[in-house]
């Protein structure tokens, strides 16, 4: 695949598009590959991981750098991979402030968000059949059963954990996929995502302050391998799943993408903004906490709203909004094909 030539504001809007996949990839029901889909560089992404083979670590290993970055496709993937890593530590943190928060517009934004990603998707797609269809159907019931699993108990096991790395990577490759959302069916969400990841932030702030006592705290250690393991399946689930899927899009693109509509749409269910949000209790019916003192949510149970609500209104007022940044990102899509 041909490496396009960007500008300057093209490679803005490329580390912006980072920091938009980070985000949606930790929020639980919204996946970054919907993202990277929408914005117009899913296949590019999809390609560039691809390079990742045994070829470019030939390269890596011979010291010729300038020849792997060029193979890989590096400042693609840097900016892109540098906007997610910022938007981890930052945009993230901010989005889990909303959460808890403004939960019901958030919720709001993303379900109009992934309406839009649908009706971007699908105004394109003039390839229905039989096939395609019974694909879409599949990935549907998929999208919508994954909503309704109950999920499993906390398994901090290595070998686990890595398969959970790889699973997590799964919202990134492929769009209406939530990783996040599969961690928790999982049970591990908050062990990975929240208290190793803190693990990591307490750590590094300590060693910005001279602090190195953490070496002695064998929970922080513990807490540490555990990100460590679940980043080498994360690692290990990106490269292996993008040539798999880069092989799928190729020979049977139109299939591909029925079934990548179907999950898109099916995932309307686990981000439905009006839900009851259920916590993890003990066995006297209190709500457990994660170490960050975050209570502990297993899943939701949905509602229809009145109409007769303001909040309501708001809430479909946000909706609207997440569909109008869809289509913001369409017409800029389009308005840099004809500048090309």
């Amino acid at each position: 695949m041909q490496q396009p030539t960007r500008t300057l504001l093209d490679k803005f809007f490329l580390f912006i598009k980072g920091l938009a996949m980070g985000a949606a990839n930790k929020v639980p029901g919204v996946s970054g590959g919907v993202v990277a889909f929408v914005a117009g560089f899913y296949e590019e992404f999809i390609y560039s991981l691809q390079k990742v083979n045994l070829k470019a670590f030939k390269l890596l290993i011979n010291g010729r750098f300038k020849s792997f970055y060029q193979y890989i496709n590096g400042r693609f993937l840097s900016l892109l991979l540098l906007g997610m890593l910022v938007s981890y530590f930052s945009v993230s943190k901010i989005l889990d402030y909303f959460i808890a928060h403004k939960e019901l517009y958030v919720w709001a934004a993303f379900f109009g968000m992934i309406v839009g990603s649908i009706y971007y998707i699908g105004k394109d797609f003039n390839h229905w059949n039989k096939k395609t269809i019974v694909f879409s159907i599949i990935g549907i019931l998929i999208g919508v059963s994954l909503s309704f699993l109950n999920p499993a108990k906390q398994n901090d096991n290595l070998l686990f954990v890595f398969f959970c790395g790889i699973i997590s990577v799964s919202g990134m490759t492929l769009p209406g996929l939530s990783g996040s959302f599969i961690l928790i069916l999982l049970g591990n969400y908050v062990l990975l995502l929240v208290d190793s990841v803190n693990a990591l932030y307490d750590t590094f702030a300590e060693l910005f302050q001279g602090d190195f006592s953490f070496v002695s705290n064998s929970e922080r250690l513990t807490m540490l391998k555990i990100l460590a393991v679940f980043t080498l399946g994360s690692v290990t689930g990106l490269v292996t799943l993008s040539h798999l899927l880069s092989y799928v899009l190729k020979n049977f693109k139109n299939s591909t993408t029925a079934i990548i509509l179907g999950f898109i749409t099916g995932s309307l269910g686990v981000v439905w903004p009006w839900k009851k949000t259920i916590y993890r209790v003990d066995d006297y019916g209190n709500i457990l906490k994660d170490s960050a003192g975050e209570k502990i949510v297993v899943n939701y149970q949905r509602f229809i709203p009145e109409i007769s609500s303001m909040e309501t209104w708001a809430a479909i007022g946000f909706i609207i909004l997440g569909i109008l940044i869809v289509l913001a990102l369409d017409w800029y899509g389009k308005k840099t094909l004809k500048n090309e």
